[in-house]
């Protein structure tokens, strides 16, 4: 959400750009969860590119001077800037480079922001795609939207309803589909035909597959045994 804050007096020429608004952050169960999965899962997604920064509910600043000029994506993925982790995203820091691919987890409260002047500013700002996802339904049809940048305006992407009823739409940026799965949002990797897994699902798929190997490793060692016993006999 785009907010106005107070900031205190410059101290040596220097402004102060808060990292926080002081506010506890007061969010359903299907905003948050749905904000977690996303930055988790393009975290790992990405987790091999240092040139490729992921992050949510981050502080970003737009014009240097002024900290009034921020704004809180849910989700936001920048390309062409080093994956390393930030207090706030100040964009004269960054090469004035913008997000480059935002996820609002929008409601009926925040309608007004994310359909009117958070909109408007991310064109502004440069950003490519905009994506809106209303987890409860509350009033966005369908729930799944997402946006291209073409000039100053967005223009709506396609999207596409598969035989089994989800909802996905393809993202240039990010190489993804983004999926609606029933009531949720999950992303799914069409070059590897697979879905994008949290850290938790990432960390427990990891655990299985070196559980996996072990007892294969345990079993070929078996064979290799027995077959050397049985060659002893012989």
């Amino acid at each position: 959400m785009t907010l106005e804050m107070y900031a205190p007096p410059r101290v040596a020429d220097e402004v102060y750009y808060p990292e926080s608004d002081g506010q506890p952050m007061a969010e359903s169960d299907f905003q948050r969860d749905q904000l977690s999965y996303s930055v988790e899962a393009l975290k790992v997604y990405f987790q091999d590119r240092a040139d490729v920064y992921v992050s949510g509910n981050l502080f970003v600043y737009y014009k240097k001077g002024d900290p009034k000029c921020v704004v809180a994506p849910d989700v936001f993925v920048v390309m062409g800037v080093p994956n390393r982790k930030r207090k706030s995203y100040r964009l004269w820091n960054e090469g004035d480079q913008a997000p480059d691919w935002v996820l609002e987890i929008t409601s009926e409260a925040t309608q007004t922001e994310d359909q009117g002047s958070k909109r408007g500013l991310y064109a502004f700002l440069g950003v490519r795609e905009y994506f809106q996802f209303d987890p409860t339904q509350d009033y966005l049809e369908p729930p799944l939207q997402g946006l291209k940048l073409v000039g100053r305006n967005y223009e709506p992407l396609p999207a596409h309803t598969l035989a089994d009823g989800t909802l996905s739409i393809y993202s240039d940026v990010l190489g993804l589909e983004v999926r609606m799965v029933k009531d949720e949002l999950r992303f799914f990797d069409p070059a590897r035909q697979q879905w994008l897994r949290s850290l938790a699902e990432a960390q427990a798929f990891a655990e299985t597959e070196a559980n996996a190997r072990r007892k294969a490793e345990a079993e070929i060692e078996r064979l290799r045994a027995e077959l050397a016993r049985l060659r002893g006999e012989r």
